[in-house]
């Protein structure tokens, strides 16, 4: 798991991409991005994890995931998608308090013709060569934005699959600083830990320690941008890690960068 951060100097990328893998199959290890990302599939199906819930997409539906918010893909069949991800220059500050909670999964049938005409403007700008191409872009970004924020009450409700997995995630972010055990989080969602272990895997596409290690290494993260004043050590030990030496191994795996020289790079 690790921060997937785009090329530097684009704060636009877009991409149109037939996906041909095999049924089952995860895109890759579960992710998040310092961008917006907009993922719109136009044919076939697959399962996209996000936060703490898996959704089924079908053509048509439009998963939107802030900077920050963990996910992945699963694939149930060939399907082909457009990829957007974005800086928050090209999301209107009218709206950008309100994504999400407004919505990760925005499914309306009622729009779609809308939606592939932005999608098609966009995707032409974005090969563009003059002066106005990131003026346009934006323009058209939100308008891609408003679109959906005018409508999202029409949009259809959908719960995500497994009230098991988020409801162990959420009790994981609220306690991931303590001891939190597989067996615990089993017995409060009331099924063995084999059964837990086996579901959470297959919903999340990781196993249980390593989605619980991401929100320590997520919120020390945070820690030692911000703070001047403790040590690697103790934000070690106040996100939940009893080894300072391991949450070091396991920060650099993550962020490609010690927690100490982070540090210091923000002094």
């Amino acid at each position: 798991m690790k921060l997937n951060t785009p090329i530097k100097g684009e704060d636009f990328f877009f991409e149109r991409n037939s996906v041909t893998e095999t049924y089952g199959k995860r895109t890759n290890e579960s992710h998040y991005h310092n961008m917006f990302e907009i993922y719109y599939i136009t044919s076939g199906e697959c399962s996209y994890f996000i936060d703490n819930k898996t959704y089924s997409l079908l053509p048509g539906d439009i998963i939107l995931i802030p900077e920050g918010v963990i996910h992945n893909t699963e694939y149930n069949s060939i399907h082909s998608r457009l990829l957007i991800n974005c800086s928050k220059s090209f999301i209107p500050t009218s709206i950008r308090d309100i994504l999400p909670p407004m919505t990760y999964l925005y499914r309306n049938p009622g729009t779609i013709d809308e939606i592939n005409g932005i999608f098609a403007k966009i995707e032409k700008e974005y090969y563009g060569k003059d002066l106005l191409r990131n003026d346009i872009l934006t323009c058209y970004t939100h308008m891609l934005f408003f679109i959906i924020a005018r409508n999202i009450s029409t949009c259809e409700t959908i719960d995500g699959k497994n009230a098991h997995i988020e409801k162990a995630i959420d009790y994981m972010k609220q306690n991931f600083s303590s001891s939190v055990t597989l067996p615990e989080i089993a017995s409060i969602c009331n099924i063995s830990p084999e059964h837990f272990s086996r579901i959470f895997k297959n919903e999340t596409g990781f196993t249980f320690s390593e989605y619980l290690n991401f929100l320590r290494l997520k919120k020390a993260h945070g820690l030692l941008l911000h703070s001047r004043r403790d040590s690697v050590a103790k934000i070690s030990s106040m996100c939940g890690f009893n080894d300072s030496n391991y949450f070091s191994i396991k920060f650099k795996q993550m962020y490609g960068i010690s927690p100490k020289k982070l540090q210091m790079n923000k002094k």
